[in-house]
């Protein structure tokens, strides 16, 4: 994909350079060090670009004919930021971490994908393009928009979806940008300093020295160029049948944890919510074990 056919595109994310771009790979491939090797990466061709896969085999037979999981990363990020999780779920089914065009990762955004519709779309032509029919659908942040999105649009491939303090329930507030930007701004703070700020902001990147390497090398090397996505309606949240499970940060800064906790059960027909104490925006992270059991669990019920 030749750098100037990105650059001319204000709705498309590019990469400043090939140098910042290679640093940043090189960041991400010490993240992934610290999880599950991956079995194998694909490289699945959409009307949107070009989709980076990272696909991780269960080592027992009988694991890898169970119905597989999909993993949805949060902006700003890639798949690399699923290595609390892959060891997990992948000894128990097939896992496939899909790289987000529009976002830093390997992946190549060549249209724009942030339109509703459009999203679904790129989802639904990836999980295809991957052979898959069936998945259980998981997503972070926005990454849990995109689910959101999909299983109302889209649900057809969705055996379940699990939500991990998910965009998409409440309009993005102020309060959740200014943490964005402070947890920024402190990785740039003494080492001595971190481990208080990190249990001050929730904010696990803070010491663990390949994400804090990774999410600023990201920061410098990748232009996001897309707006935040809208909360679907209440109406849209009650066309949703697919079994879905909502996980929530008590001191999650992107939703009011509470508040969707009884909202969304009341709106979507058997949706299980629940509430991880001790942790923000990253409760698969902070809670990795925790919430590998459980969702391991719901997708259990499910099949």
């Amino acid at each position: 994909m030749p750098e100037t056919m990105t650059r001319a595109r204000t709705d498309v994310g590019r990469y400043v350079s090939d140098a910042l771009r290679d640093r940043y790979f090189a960041t991400c491939d010490a993240v992934f060090a610290l999880g599950a090797p991956a079995s194998e990466e694909l490289d699945v061709e959409t009307a949107f670009g070009t989709t980076h896969v990272y696909r991780y085999a269960p080592a027992d037979p009988a694991a890898a004919a169970r119905t597989p999981v999909v993993l949805v990363h949060g902006a700003g990020s890639c798949s690399a930021m699923w290595y609390p999780n892959t060891a997990a779920l992948s000894a128990e089914r097939p896992v496939y971490a899909l790289d987000t065009p529009g976002d830093p990762g390997r992946s190549e955004q060549r249209e724009s994908l942030h339109q509703p519709e459009r999203a679904a779309q790129w989802l639904d032509e990836a999980l295809a393009g991957l052979g898959l029919d069936r998945v259980h659908l998981v997503g972070s942040s926005y990454g849990g928009w995109l689910v959101l999105n999909q299983v109302h649009r889209r649900p057809g491939r969705l055996a379940s979806v699990t939500l991990l303090d998910p965009g998409g329930l409440e309009k993005v507030g102020l309060r959740f940008f200014t943490w964005i930007f402070v947890s920024l701004f402190a990785t740039f703070a003494p080492k001595a300093w971190r481990p208080r700020l990190a249990a001050w902001l929730e904010q696990p990147v803070l010491i663990v020295p390949e994400l804090r390497a990774m999410v600023r090398a990201g920061v410098r090397a990748y232009r996001i160029r897309r707006p935040a996505p809208l909360p679907l309606s209440e109406d849209e949240l009650r066309t949703i049948r697919t079994p879905l499970y909502l996980v929530l940060g008590r001191r999650s800064l992107l939703v009011h944890p509470q508040r969707q906790v009884e909202r969304v059960p009341r709106l979507v027909p058997g949706a299980r919510a629940e509430i991880v104490s001790a942790t923000g925006h990253g409760p698969q992270i902070d809670h990795a074990e925790e919430v590998n059991q459980r969702m391991l669990h719901f997708m259990d019920t499910v099949d």
